[in-house]
């Protein structure tokens, strides 16, 4: 099984057209977040994926960042947040 590190994923899209596909593609990999940032549980492929297809969907006035946060920090959450789990298995669909 491959190994899967905790990112948070976030866009700025400027076309509404190009903004429903982020969030489409966005969430199809998502364990949690809200509004345009996400949580997501990422093997190496997965971002690999996840980057090209946001790649080839936003144009130069969009922007889209993908950070890796460190294994080692504690995940604290405010409100009714749930906190980001990785799960036995996903479904992208």
């Amino acid at each position: 099984m491959a190994t899967r590190g905790l990112y948070l994923a976030a866009y700025d899209i400027s076309d509404r057209r190009r903004l429903r596909a982020a969030l489409h593609l966005v969430k199809g990999h998502a364990t949690g977040g809200q509004k345009s940032m996400y949580e997501c549980f990422l093997s190496d492929a997965e971002k690999r994926d996840l980057i090209g297809d946001m790649s080839a969907l936003i144009t130069d006035e969009d922007r889209f960042v993908l950070v890796r946060l460190d294994p080692r920090s504690t995940v604290r959450i405010r409100g009714i947040a749930v906190p980001p789990a990785d799960g036995d298995f996903y479904y992208h669909g």
